[in-house]
């Protein structure tokens, strides 16, 4: 999204039934009917080994809106899931796979918003029960996802590097047939552990993990192509983006190592034809500079990004051609929410008008979203999976292929630890940090304890970072405000504007953990800050410029920052020096609905000038701020971090608590 950072300088068990576990979603579980809402979970699950399988019966739950559109039945990992269309009877006969663990049958309904609570059968089977009506033609593929990780590679509360490669590495256990993938945002927006080292700590987390292959997403690329060849020859694993215009590829190459297409793994006795694409915003997202590249014949050209499914719908035909049974895209877009029966986000669309994918897995948006597209008689069922951001949840899919054909799955949420925004079940992990990661993780952090455990100040209490979406990227929030107010006051400006995707985590961070356990980081407060924390909140290395506005312009910048892929943008803006409402309902570009000073003097759309203070991200067109920011009257003055702890320190100087600011309307959603 921004600068990288490299440019400063600073002196489970995974496998378990699934009756224990549950699909995380953000919305009420249970519901009444003709309200919009998760469905009910079946009632009544009964079940017995019949003659080709295990055959589950169930009594489905009350009626909801939108309304049911199938049920999965599964016997957790190792299992043969499969999809039953809402219209069809309440009974099926569930695959069984040659060598399947022992398990216990559970339905659950699905929507377009996402999955029921598991209803578990009254009886389970052991391995020995389940081998009598095991099919060789029947083929289960597990897949192990994740999204956004951000260079989160400590075990705090993400899982971190040790926990994910043990966990994986369990998960595997249960189905020797088990792929992994990423969605994007690997690495970038990190905290010091990974931008200070260039992100490769990362990418060898990554290849600990035993990655299969990974998509690119925006923050790949927030450093030049030199950096991203360094990534791709440092992966053992293949990067696949399948929306970038062809020839780019031959440029995203170190060594015998290239960015494809497509590429096909097999595993298992299962060709996995793996696609992905990246968010065509990446653009907007980036330094001017950071897309070039020189292709074959020695002229600059700039990798052009797809915003369809053109790309991915040739490269899973691609795939195909070449041998794939089965195709699972990555997908670096995002749900949204669910509203008005409908799940919403450019993921949602885009999985509409895929074709021939078993599994789309999505991200960008750092959020938990899972459900079924139903498919018909002749079209496959197809999964729909996103995990949060920073390590602290991966999705767990089984697929069953019956006699060559996708016939279903089961997909759940594997958290680090449950959270109150969520509803959640039961899901095993392991705890056990895996020795060789760890060592990894340890001799990284060692080289920064020294410089980074220095502490700036203290804050009177955690500056959060919650919401759903994030709170920075849809409307007013504690760190936005403070970080604007400093700009403003620092270079005595009217206004002053700063991105809330700029924002990348709690303070005191929750991605940081200092060595120095002497520290106070929990509790009511005051808590102590460090450098790390710092770093780790604002990663880019951001500059602070000063320019002039035109009324009008403010105005312009406004609706694009409330525009786009509203909520959940980063571009969404935390402001200092005046006042907006915003209609979130209306069309694109119409949804300012006031701009005002603190005073109330309505900012007319106009000519008159204002002075500003903000990034030179933005002042250049970064996040979608094109033509509003007066470039050529813009004046670099400082970086970003230097004002932000420079505060801190004058307060720790004289003996003062930093106060996390509350709210004061400055920012009003209305409508």
């Amino acid at each position: 999204m921004n600068k990288p950072l490299s440019s400063r300088k600073f002196f489970s068990l995974g496998s378990i039934a699934l009756a224990t576990s549950l699909l995380v979603s953000l919305l009420v579980p249970t519901a009444q009917a003709n309200t919009y809402s998760l469905p009910n979970a079946p009632t009544s699950v009964t079940s017995y080994i019949g003659g080709s399988g295990v055959v589950v019966r169930w009594t489905p739950g009350a009626d909801v809106n939108p309304g049911i559109t199938g049920y999965v039945v599964s016997a957790g990992p190792g299992s043969c899931p499969i999809f039953v269309p809402a219209r069809n009877n309440n009974v099926v006969t569930m695959p069984v796979v040659t060598g399947q663990p022992a398990g216990t049958p559970v339905v659950r309904a699905v929507n377009a918003y996402g999955f029921s609570k598991p209803t578990a059968s009254s009886k389970s089977y052991t391995a020995a029960q389940l081998a009598t009506v095991a099919n060789p033609n029947n083929k289960a593929v597990q897949v192990l996802q994740l999204s956004d990780l951000h260079g989160a590679i400590e075990v705090g509360n993400s899982f971190g590097a040790p926990l994910l490669v043990s966990n994986w590495n369990a998960d595997r256990t249960a189905n020797p047939a088990t792929v992994a993938f990423t969605s994007g945002d690997n690495i970038g927006a990190a905290p010091p552990i990974s931008t200070e080292f260039e992100e490769l700590p990362t990418i060898e987390t990554l290849n600990a993990m035993k990655l299969d292959a990974g998509a690119f997403g925006n923050h790949e690329h927030d450093r030049n192509l030199a950096h991203v060849q360094k990534v791709i020859g440092a992966s053992d694993f293949q990067w696949v983006v399948s929306n970038y215009n062809p020839d780019s590829l031959d440029a995203l190459k170190s060594g015998t190592k290239q960015a494809k297409s497509f590429t096909i793994i097999e595993r298992g006795g299962v060709k996995i034809g793996v696609v992905g694409a990246n968010t065509p915003e990446t653009i907007e997202q980036v330094f001017p500079g950071n897309l070039d590249y020189t292709d074959a014949a020695g002229a600059k050209k700039t990798i052009t990004i797809d915003p369809g499914v053109a790309g991915v719908n040739q490269a899973i035909v691609d795939a195909k051609a070449a041998g794939a049974e089965i195709v699972i895209a990555l997908i670096h877009q995002g749900w949204q929410e669910n509203a008005d029966g409908g799940a919403k986000g450019v993921l949602n669309t885009m999985a509409a008008q895929i074709k021939g994918a078993a599994a789309i897995y999505g991200g960008h948006s750092h959020q938990t979203f899972a459900t079924v597209i139903p498919g018909t008689s002749r079209v496959a069922p197809v999964v729909i999976g996103q995990t949060r951001n920073s390590g602290v949840e991966y999705t767990r899919t089984q697929i069953c292929i019956k006699n060559g054909k996708v016939v279903g799955q089961s997909i759940e949420h594997v958290l680090k630890s449950a959270s109150t925004t969520i509803n959640t079940g039961v899901v095993s992990t392991v705890t056990t940090q895996d020795v060789a990661a760890a060592a990894l993780v340890k001799k990284y952090k060692d080289q920064l304890t020294v410089r980074l455990d220095i502490k700036i100040g203290q804050v009177s209490g955690v500056f959060p970072r919650g919401g759903v979406p994030a709170v920075e990227r849809s409307g007013e929030t504690p760190m936005g405000s403070f970080i604007a107010d400093l700009m403003r006051a620092k270079y005595k400006t009217d206004f002053a504007i700063q991105n809330g995707g700029g924002i990348r985590d709690t303070f005191p961070a929750k991605t940081y953990i200092p060595a120095n356990t002497a520290l106070v980081r929990t509790g009511t407060g005051p808590l102590d800050v460090t450098l790390g924390d710092a770093l780790t909140v604002f990663p880019f290395g951001n500059q602070i410029a000063t320019t002039t506005v035109t009324g009008e312009n403010l105005w312009k910048a406004l609706e694009n920052g409330v525009g786009g892929n509203y909520p959940g943008d980063g571009r969404f803006p935390q402001i200092s020096g005046f006042k907006f409402s915003f209609d979130a309902s209306k069309p694109i570009g119409s949804r300012i609905v006031s701009v005002t000073k603190l005073d109330g003097t309505e900012i007319a759309k106009d000519s008159k000038e204002y002075t500003l203070t903000t990034l030179d991200f933005l002042i250049y067109g970064g996040d979608g701020y094109l033509n509003v920011f007066s470039p050529t009257k813009a004046k670099v003055q400082g970086a970003l971090l230097d004002v932000f702890t420079d505060a801190l320190k004058a307060d720790m100087a004289a003996g003062k608590v930093t106060q996390v600011p509350v709210a004061d309307g400055r920012i009003k959603k209305v409508g």
